[in-house]
């Protein structure tokens, strides 16, 4: 073992670091630095460097929008679209290969983050690359003059690194998986009919798929309030002289304010973020739901999923649990229940429910479940592999209020439970169940990036088999039947002006 791994890539050399036995290289740009002539432009290829380019620090972050920022741990500076890559042996040849997409609602994350450490799964023998992207304004803001969903073209770039550099890292470019949770997911669902996406990767993982999507018009409008907020137009030109950081929080400060803008922005108004994919005809040409549906996509093995509870972080964390009110309940099925006639569905399928039940019901379903369903139904409606779980072990933090929450799925995969995140969700240490469960989920994913075969029976739209994650888990039929039954045959629609 040499005393500082080092690899060719097609740019330079990078020399990284031995941890635990695995090379670990950070920070290694897959794109230039989009500031300057390149702020809101498509990805441009790295300038090659002399010598040999430490990868030791993680790359800086884009400036973070939302109400969580990801938390710090990178380097200082702009060159924002790197990439981490851990392998069990760069002089290796033919691993299979995971390309880690992080969630943050699309305006905050990064790589960084303990959550996503690498090492119990490169421990699997698989190669691990994490993809930091443009979130926020940066990523997702629809402006004249520039590309739309630069977010999404970053991480077709970052594919694109992938296919030709891997191979020094120990990895085989044709067995490429693509894994994401929340907005990585529904990042990954776009790639899965996006032409310019297309044999770039070969499996996905997808947790909690968001159906937060937008169209042209609407995602015209946030960028026109969102720019006059800041005394300027809505096109790159004009944005480009606001520095990114006030950007940010300028972007932050109008999500806190969207119930403002409920009249005429509708859904978008209620999920506390102003950005998001916008169906724009040309990046991104239809939703991942309808473009399956139209055959435009041929469908690929998927792994799927989502939590019990998803909704119920946000309304514990916001402070709303326990205090939703029948007004409150009123307009979350008026807005995300699918119509027609979806609000009375939901009232006939759960008679004795309270406000708070209610709303957390279809707020997990219309954001995070029923997409995620809807994702692995389409995909093997259109001729791919489609598995499909449920976590239902719940937290015991807060007194068990957080349930078998949102995030709760990422640590129990990493098998990061004592990171920062993972110990405010799981206890430290750990209970016995959700050491198992971690395990489990996290075989899961190493047996379906290295054979396509998470270990259960695969999903059929007739059966609709599920893996239940659990103290004791078990495979059946999808668990909620009636949010399917409310849901069948009306996968999510983009975000539109009313």
């Amino acid at each position: 073992m040499t005393e500082h791994p080092r690899v060719r890539t097609t740019h330079g050399v990078v020399e990284g670091r031995w941890a635990g036995g695995h090379a670990v290289f950070r920070g290694i740009p897959y794109a230039r630095p989009p500031v300057g002539a390149l702020r809101f432009a498509a990805p441009a290829p790295p300038r090659p460097w002399d010598g040999v380019r430490p990868a030791v620090e993680f790359g800086p972050a884009v400036p973070q929008s939302g109400p969580a920022p990801a938390p710090a741990g990178g380097q200082e500076g702009t060159d924002w679209l790197t990439v981490d890559v851990s392998t069990p042996d760069p002089g290796a040849a033919g691993l299979p290969v995971l390309v880690w997409i992080h969630g943050g609602a699309y305006v905050s994350g990064t790589t960084s983050d303990p959550m996503y450490d690498p090492a119990a799964l490169t421990a699997g023998g698989i190669v691990v690359v994490a993809v930091n992207y443009r979130v926020g304004a940066e990523g997702f803001a629809l402006l004249e003059g520039a590309p739309a969903n630069r977010g999404l073209l970053d991480q077709i770039e970052a594919l694109h690194w992938v296919r030709r550099n891997v191979t020094a890292f120990g990895g085989d470019p044709g067995r490429v998986t693509v894994a994401g949770q929340s907005a990585g997911a529904g990042s990954i669902a776009a790639m899965l009919t996006m032409p310019s996406a297309h044999g770039l990767f070969h499996r996905a993982v997808t947790h909690s798929v968001p159906g937060t999507h937008c169209t042209r018009a609407l995602a015209e409008q946030v960028a026109a309030v969102l720019a006059d907020r800041l005394g300027t137009d809505p096109t790159a030109a004009a944005l480009s002289c606001v520095p990114p950081g006030r950007l940010a929080a300028e972007l932050t400060a109008l999500g806190a304010q969207l119930p403002r803008y409920e009249e005429r922005w509708g859904r978008l108004a209620r999920t506390g973020v102003a950005v998001c994919p916008v169906v724009d005809g040309e990046v991104l040409p239809a939703s991942p739901w309808q473009a399956l549906a139209a055959g435009r996509g041929g469908g690929v093995e998927l792994l799927a999923g989502h939590t019990r509870d998803e909704f119920r972080l946000f309304s514990v964390m916001s402070g709303r649990a326990g205090t939703f009110t029948d007004e409150d309940a009123a307009t979350a099925l008026d807005l995300f229940a699918p119509g027609p006639g979806g609000a009375g569905a939901y009232r006939a399928a759960h008679p004795r429910a309270t406000a708070g039940e209610l709303v957390e019901t279809v707020y997990s379903d219309a954001l995070f479940r029923m997409p995620s369903l809807h994702l692995a139904h389409a995909n093997a409606a259109a001729g791919g592999t489609s598995y499909l779980f449920e976590l239902q072990l719940a937290s015991p933090v807060h007194g068990g209020a957080l349930g078998a929450c949102h995030s709760l799925d990422v640590p129990l995969a990493f098998g990061t439970t004592g990171s920062p995140t993972g110990a405010a969700l799981l206890a430290d240490p750990p209970a016995p169940e959700a050491v198992a469960v971690s395990r489990e989920l996290r075989q899961a994913w190493i047996g379906f990036v290295t054979t396509g075969d998470p270990g259960w029976a695969a999903y059929r739209p007739g059966e609709q088999l599920t893996r239940v994650l659990d103290a004791r888990s078990r495979t059946t039929r999808y668990p909620e039947q009636a949010s399917w039954r409310i849901w069948e045959g009306r996968p999510p629609t983009p975000f539109a002006l009313i």
